[in-house]
């Protein structure tokens, strides 16, 4: 999986719906209307069901919904590196499991320390400015005079994780806002697009069908 990608439902059939507006229809095949595979955004919903799919392109939209944390940004577009941003935060979030598990002597503490510092730079070049220069403001730097304690070694872990899961927590709640903008958009195309009287198959339904079928469903 891709960068960028957040997929709740790998769905047999659905409808996709375009940043140009436009719906297409596939079955197990996902497709764009670009020209390139880092400046698209698209999202899928199965209509048998509530799951959705939000693919979002590397160059990220200036307007897409949830509150963002920069001017004309969303909180999902100041992470520019997500895996790398998840990935770091796994791994600190067992180092700082390790450091409670037992305690460390010299050598250990002093390694942990350049850990901790490797990985604030590693992390600084995922995000954009405004998040980079929050965590600077944010993280102390160890003193180079003596060696971190096992308690400000876990402090400072902590307090990097709790940073972390907050970010991650905004990029879901704005991910889920997307959500429900691109569904509530769907649902207008597809009304708009129907003659009065007609109902999109499997909406309202989500009980079963109210007539017998007559044959397998794709």
């Amino acid at each position: 999986m891709r960068d960028g990608l957040v997929s709740l439902d790998s769905s047999r059939s659905w409808e996709k719906i375009y940043d140009g507006g436009e719906i297409g229809s596939t079955a197990g095949v996902e497709t764009t209307n670009r020209t390139t595979t880092d400046d698209w955004k698209a999202m899928t919903i199965n209509p048998d069901d509530d799951h959705i799919e939000i693919l979002t392109g590397a160059a990220g939209d200036a307007d897409a919904e949830g509150e963002g944390e920069g001017e004309g940004k969303s909180l999902t577009d100041l992470v520019e590196q997500p895996a790398k941003v998840m990935r770091i935060g796994t791994m600190i979030k067992q180092l700082l499991e390790e450091v409670r598990a037992a305690p460390l002597d010299d050598a250990s503490r002093s390694r942990l320390r350049e850990i901790h510092q490797t990985s604030i730079r590693e992390l600084e070049d995922g995000l954009a400015p405004e998040l980079r220069e929050e965590l600077e403001r944010l993280t102390l730097p160890f003193t180079d005079e003596s060696v971190p304690s096992d308690a400000e070694l876990r402090i400072a872990q902590a307090q990097l994780v709790g940073w972390l899961e907050g970010l991650f927590h905004g990029i879901q709640t704005a991910l889920f806002a997307q959500q429900m903008a691109a569904r509530a958009q769907l649902e207008q195309m597809r009304q708009g697009a129907l003659p009065p009287g007609i109902q999109v198959p499997g909406a309202g339904q989500r009980g079963g069908s109210t007539h017998p079928g007559t044959g397998q469903y794709l």
